[in-house]
């Protein structure tokens, strides 16, 4: 408790010093707060009327009220951390012409939960979502009484029921009951959980297609499924992804609910309906570039897309078209037909090639599953080996990416699978089956860091390796390969010490990245692995540094890297990247 003698005694001697000084006097005040730190100090802080004086000019009577009310400011700040027998001693003093509040805080024991008594009634057993919650449900049992967390478990068992299709759910019982004498709680809630309402019929408003086209993004049958948030939201993703709109917004019609049922109203904005691209880049991979694009973002009332794309850079010229056929359906499926020209130019090899391509895509257990037809052909030149080659071959693939921030995620995966294979009786210059594996691990550590984790697997089985083109044999080295070595200088070589190309590859990496400020940091890494044919695997290991910018337009990587333990190769590589993590 504040002693009044010891504020009194400040006050009559700034009574004194007044009565010296005249009516101008005014002193500044400054507050020395013990006993406390962490969260529990920052709160106290928040709450003393005497912090928001520090540093300005007050009377003595000023400072007197504002000391006097501290020791109730402090209780009151520390009791939502459950402490509820909190003392406060201090004195005010002054020095000149400055008062300083010296506060000394002894919390005690905080009051902990003895028991939860948290009931719904209504049949909501077995829903995941709300089982959740219940199970999450803090403070437990035993656990200090933290009104924030009481609060957010509160709020998160009540947004589950909305969630789960309870829009109804009302929390009739919201009781603490506190006793301070035995540092005890008991909690007590209770919601009425309600009818469970069902999807009903979906309304589209300011679109450009028909409600029979627009159904085919609806994840659930109207009428016999439950509402739920999380459909809700695939359904909102779904349409944003579709890219045909520049505003897509989703919500239940909560008034218009009736008979079980909850309609959903979905208002549209067009985007813009022709795309035009064009930009300078550059990395270590590819040299300096252009590029350039048309987008025609539906061609007609079916939403056929189209798609054109011209990149000219040091090392590599490519131009694509690609014409997609969404079909009906909730799982975006779409068949897809393109073409591309490539003119590659590579301290290892030249290839000039043509591919046409038809496949069939689709979302298959949250995968993106792709099934096709590739038809490829032209010619390159391996070391000093030329040739040319026309394969026919079919290619499967599933990718699937998850990330809780897809600019920059803390928390994300990637993963894509494929395998392709054609046969010399079926129009292909050489037999050969591949098998690859992509994948990318980031978690946070810490509010500052990151850690990235990275590896690539392929395998080849080929009948005439040397009619097999480039881009369908391994090499490592490069920008998303192993940092400090050139792009696809890694592999195995000819006679003439030239690099050909593998049948196989491994290839693994580690990264640690650290932000010193919002959109700077740095990065540590190493990578290793090897692009080899049978058993010839040789480790390549480079490491080194770089920095991170998430500049306006996506993530900047310029690293420096150089080889570790490689007596063949040495010096430092710049590997500059643009894009996104994932």
């Amino acid at each position: 408790m504040i002693d009044p003698r010891h504020s009194g005694r400040a006050v009559l001697t700034a009574a004194v010093t007044l009565l010296l000084a005249g009516p101008a006097f005014a002193a500044r005040l400054s507050v020395q707060l013990e006993g406390l730190d962490g969260p529990l100090r920052e709160a106290a802080l928040a709450r003393l009327e005497l912090e928001q004086y520090t540093n300005r000019e007050v009377s003595p009577a000023q400072a007197r009220r504002l000391y006097n009310r501290a020791e109730g400011q402090i209780q009151a700040a520390l009791e939502p951390y459950g402490y509820y027998n909190v003392s406060v001693h201090g004195e005010l003093k002054q020095s000149g012409e400055t008062f300083t509040a010296v506060l000394e805080v002894k919390r005690g024991e905080p009051v902990r939960v003895a028991d939860v008594d948290l009931r719904i009634e209504g049949e909501t057993e077995g829903i995941r979502a709300i089982d959740q919650a219940r199970a999450a449900f803090q403070p437990r049992v035993g656990q200090p009484l933290d009104h924030a967390a009481y609060e957010r478990s509160k709020a998160t068992v009540s947004a589950a029921l909305f969630g789960s299709g309870y829009l109804d759910a009302v929390l009739g019982t919201h009781r603490v009951e506190v006793n301070r004498s035995s540092n005890a709680a008991d909690i007590h809630l209770a919601w009425s959980a309600g009818q469970r309402y069902r999807f009903g019929e979906t309304h589209f408003e300011g679109g450009q297609f028909s409600d029979e086209f627009m159904a085919r993004y609806i994840p659930w049958e109207p009428g016999k499924d439950y509402y739920s948030q999380d459909q809700l939201l695939s359904f909102q993703q779904r349409l944003v992804d579709a890219n045909y709109f520049a505003i897509a917004q989703v919500q239940p019609n909560v008034e218009g609910a009736a008979d079980g049922l909850v309609p959903i109203d979905v208002m549209l904005a067009p985007a813009k309906r022709t795309v035009y691209t064009g930009g300078v880049f550059i990395g270590t991979d590819t040299g300096p570039g252009v590029r350039g694009g048309i987008e025609r973002r539906w061609v007609n009332e079916r939403g056929h897309k189209l798609n054109f794309e011209a990149l000219l850079a040091q090392r590599l010229s490519t131009v694509t078209g690609l014409y997609q056929i969404p079909l009906p359906g909730q799982d975006n499926h779409a068949y897809n037909f393109g073409a591309t020209y490539r003119d590659e130019d590579t301290d290892t090899s030249q290839s000039k090639t043509l591919r046409l391509t038809a496949n069939d895509s689709r979302i298959w257990h949250g995968w993106l599953r792709t099934v096709g037809l590739n038809f490829l052909t032209g010619d390159f030149k391996v070391a000093d080996v030329e040739g040319s080659t026309t394969l026919l071959y079919p290619e499967i693939s599933f990718a699937k990416k998850h990330a809780d921030d897809l600019t920059f995620p803390r928390r994300g995966w990637s993963l894509t699978l494929a395998g392709r294979a054609g046969a010399e009786s079926v129009l292909s210059d050489t037999s050969f089956a591949q098998v690859t594996a992509d994948a990318k691990w980031i978690r946070g550590l810490g509010d500052n860091s990151r850690f990235i984790a990275r590896g690539s697997l392929g395998y080849t089985q080929v009948s005439n390796f040397d009619r097999l083109p480039p881009e369908l044999r391994f090499f490592a080295g490069g920008d998303r390969s192993i940092r400090g070595y050139a792009f696809q200088t890694v592999g195995p070589r000819n006679d003439e010490d030239d690099v050909i190309g593998g049948k196989q590859l491994v290839v693994a990496s580690a990264e640690y990245e650290y932000y010193f400020s919002q959109n700077w940091g740095a990065a540590a890494f190493v990578d290793s692995g090897d692009a080899f044919s049978g058993g010839n695997f040789d480790l390549k290991v480079g490491a080194g540094f770089g920095l991170r910018w998430r500049s306006p337009v996506g993530m900047v990587r310029v690293d420096l890297a150089t080889p570790v333990g490689d007596r063949y190769a040495s010096g430092v590589e710049l590997h500059i990247i643009i894009g996104p993590d994932l």
